[in-house]
C-alpha cells in the first residue's frame, strides 16, 4: 500500500480493538482518492471514526462528493481539511446542498467553487447558513457571483457582520437601493480576506482600539435587544393568560 515501516506501525496502533482488515480497508479507500500515504494516515489519526465506517459508506460518500463537482485535487483537499464530510449524515448534506441551490440560487458551477474553497459549509446548520447568505444578499447588496469569488463562507458570520456594521456606521458602506449607492462600497473580497490590521488601516480607516470598543458596544446593544424581545414575549404571554383567566371566570359565573 506504499506505507513505510514507521507509517505502518502508526496505522496498526490506531484503534487497537479493531481488526487489521478494518484499518487497511479505510486506508485503502483514502489512497484511492489520491491521498498520499502520509496524508491518508494523518487523516485517520485526526478522525479515527473513519476506521469504524463500512467501506461501502466511504465509497458512497466519495461518489456523492464527486457528483457535487469535487474531484481530483479538490476532493483530496476537501476531505483532508474537513474529514467530517465522511461521517456527516446524508440527509443533512442533502438539505444543505438543496438550500444552496434552490434558496440561495447558486449555480452548479458556483456550488462547486463554494465547496472547493470551503467544504466545511456542508457541516453548517442550514438555517444559520441561509441567514448568513440573506444578510450578505439583502443587507450588503452582494450578488452570488461576487460571494463565490470572495469566499463568503470562509469567514464566521459574526466577524463578517462586525466588519460590515463598523464600515456602515463610519459612513463607508451603504446598502444599495435598486443597485445604486451614494458611496463606492468596499469589495466583499477585501472585507473578508484582509487581515484585521489591514482591514482597519485601508478600509475602515480606524484603529484596533476603536474596533475593539465598537465590538463591545455592539455586543451590548444585541444583549439589550434580546432582553427587550424577551420582555415583550413575557408581556404577551401574561396578557394571553389574563384573557384566558377572564374567559374562564365568565364561563364559571354563567
Amino acid at each position: 500500500m506504499g506505507f513505510s515501516e514507521e507509517q505502518a506501525r502508526r496505522l496498526l496502533g490506531l484503534q487497537p480493538r479493531l481488526g487489521p482488515q478494518r484499518r487497511e480497508a479505510a486506508a485503502a479507500q483514502l489512497l484511492l482518492l489520491g491521498l498520499s500515504a502520509e496524508a491518508a494516515l494523518g487523516l485517520l489519526e485526526r478522525s479515527p471514526a473513519l476506521l469504524r465506517m463500512p467501506t461501502e459508506r466511504l465509497q458512497e460518500r466519495a461518489q456523492e462528493l464527486r457528483r457535487l463537482g469535487l474531484d481530483g485535487g479538490q476532493l483530496q483537499r476537501a476531505v483532508s481539511r474537513c474529514p467530517q464530510l465522511f461521517t456527516l449524515p446524508r440527509r443533512r448534506m442533502e438539505a444543505t446542498v438543496r438550500l444552496l441551490r434552490e434558496q440561495c440560487l447558486f449555480t452548479a458551477e458556483q456550488l462547486r467553487e463554494v465547496l472547493g474553497s470551503c467544504p466545511a459549509v456542508l457541516l453548517e446548520e442550514p438555517r444559520r447558513l441561509h441567514h448568513h447568505f440573506q444578510y450578505v444578499y439583502f443587507r450588503m447588496g452582494v450578488q452570488q457571483k461576487e460571494m463565490v469569488k470572495a469566499g463568503l463562507f470562509r469567514m464566521p458570520f459574526a466577524e463578517l457582520r462586525n466588519r460590515h456594521i463598523f464600515l456602515e456606521r463610519r459612513g463607508l458602506y451603504q446598502t444599495p437601493h435598486k443597485g445604486q449607492t451614494q458611496t463606492s462600497n468596499p469589495k466583499l473580497k477585501d472585507i473578508l480576506q484582509l487581515p484585521e490590521k489591514d482591514f482597519l488601516a485601508s478600509l475602515a480607516r480606524s484603529t484596533p482600539e476603536e474596533y475593539e470598543v465598537f465590538k463591545k458596544l455592539l455586543a451590548r446593544e444585541e444583549e439589550e435587544e434580546e432582553e427587550e424581545e424577551e420582555e415583550d414575549r413575557d408581556a404577551l404571554y401574561t396578557e394571553e393568560d389574563e384573557d384566558l383567566d377572564s374567559e374562564g371566570s365568565k364561563t364559571a359565573q354563567e
